[in-house]
């Protein structure tokens, strides 16, 4: 494509459109990881012995070992919700935008 093409794509409104609400849920999922890991990690520097407890009276499982089970799954769909968001909203307007592109170039 030529520069005259990747020009009329930037100014296209749904463009500008399809770059802000991509960013915005990027950055939203972004915050929600790093909020969670850090604070979990936080939580092991200075509160360990919360997490060593059991979960239950004579279980194995203790609640630093479910918690991070949890993130671990979450994180998982956190990245399915991210995939199928792109695959479906952020492509369909991807395509908008090469399509109108493309008619104005003929």
């Amino acid at each position: 494509m030529s520069s005259v093409m990747y020009e009329r794509m930037r100014v296209n409104p749904k463009f500008q459109e399809l770059v802000a609400r991509r960013g915005r849920f990027a950055w939203t999922l972004a915050a929600i990881v790093l909020i969670m890991f850090y604070g979990f990690v936080m939580v092991v520097a200075f509160a360990p012995e919360s997490l060593g407890q059991p979960i239950a009276e004579g279980s194995r499982w203790t609640i630093g070992v479910v918690v991070e089970l949890f993130m671990f799954i979450f994180f998982w769909a956190l990245t399915a919700v991210y995939v199928r968001r792109a695959n479906t909203e952020f492509d369909a307007l991807s395509q908008e935008v090469v399509r109108e592109a493309w008619k104005e170039n003929k």
